[in-house]
């Protein structure tokens, strides 16, 4: 199979998830997903990184090796909110190595504090940084506060539905 010509065939759920069974637990045919994902054009590594956390949630382990690469990616300007969305709903089923705390919560509070940022970005960002005040009972105060703000700011049902979640994981 060409990888890239059939994520470039269609773009839906059903496609996705064909192309995610091809990739089963293949670390090859993970790895030229990934190379998608960080290097090609908007369009494929949009539909990468939808395709990446589906093969995720099955294959979890698949990701380990790949993980700086994909947490560097966001840290990208301009990036597609389509790789920022799949890589944070990835990132909260997942044990984030010790490695790229830093890197990861310095990501999530930007993007909680960015007005711009869709629902399901920041959404996601709660969890994760929920997750890692677990380690850094520290930054509970900050997160309590952003997740407050966005209450009020952006009252949407899933910021409060998060919300209510976090402020109660991070008592």
């Amino acid at each position: 199979m060409d990888l890239r010509t059939t994520i470039l065939a269609e773009h839906s759920r059903t496609q996705s998830l064909y192309v995610a069974g091809w990739i089963g637990n293949s670390a090859s045919r993970f790895r030229q997903l990934i190379q998608l994902f960080l290097e090609d054009e908007y369009r494929v590594v949009q539909r990468s990184a939808w395709i990446i956390s589906f093969v995720a949630m099955k294959h979890p382990a698949l990701l380990t090796p790949h993980l700086p690469a994909m947490v560097a990616r966001m840290e990208d300007a301009g990036i597609p909110v389509a790789v920022k969305r799949n890589v944070l709903r990835i990132l909260q089923y997942l044990s984030i190595p010790p490695s790229l705390h830093g890197a990861v919560m310095n990501s999530c509070f930007r993007f909680l504090e960015d007005l711009e940022e869709p629902v399901a970005v920041k959404a996601f960002s709660m969890s994760i940084l929920a997750g890692l005040a677990k380690d850094y009972p520290d930054i509970k105060n900050e997160i309590r506060l952003l997740v407050e703000d966005q209450l009020e700011t952006n009252p949407t049902p899933g910021i409060r539905s998060r919300a209510k979640k976090v402020l109660k994981a991070i008592q």
